[in-house]
């Protein structure tokens, strides 16, 4: 069973993040990712960051990170490889919007790539998230709080 919570510790969340990066066709997600990594507590200020367990195992994460005093980011949907096709994802993103909610956001952006995270992609628009532009194959999606 997955238990999804709010984390600080920073070793797991990198290692997660540094996973995640390693994605191929996935590089242009971590354009500034350096800067992120070294200052995570800064760069998720009033925001959040998930991780999920199964047990004491992790096995995903997800952020939120302030885009403005209503408007928040949706980031780093992670999930390993060998704990996919569980439904984990839709429990994370669930996860996100109601903690999204708790931080007192009204709007949740998100980006992605359809061509690398199709699967991603499809659940986001069957979760509700709207298409509100396009640009050089990544897709901003947005769901209201």
């Amino acid at each position: 069973m997955l238990e999804v919570k709010c984390s600080d510790d920073y070793s797991i969340i990198k290692s997660l993040f540094t996973e995640y990066s390693q994605i191929k066709g996935a590089e242009r997600c971590f354009v500034s990712f350096d800067k992120e990594l070294a200052d995570l507590a800064g760069f998720y200020k009033d925001g959040a960051i998930l991780v999920g367990y199964e047990g004491c195992e992790p096995v995903g994460c997800i952020a939120i990170k302030k885009i403005d005093a209503k408007t928040c980011e949706g980031k780093r949907l992670f999930i390993r490889p060998e704990y996919r096709g569980k439904g984990y994802a839709r429990i994370f993103l669930n996860s996100m919007i109601e903690q999204a909610r708790i931080l007192g956001y009204e709007l949740l952006t998100f980006t992605t790539k359809p061509d690398v995270m199709k699967t991603a992609y499809e659940l986001y628009k069957r979760m509700d998230f709207e298409e509100t532009g396009c640009n050089d194959g990544v897709v901003s999606m947005e769901i209201s709080l």
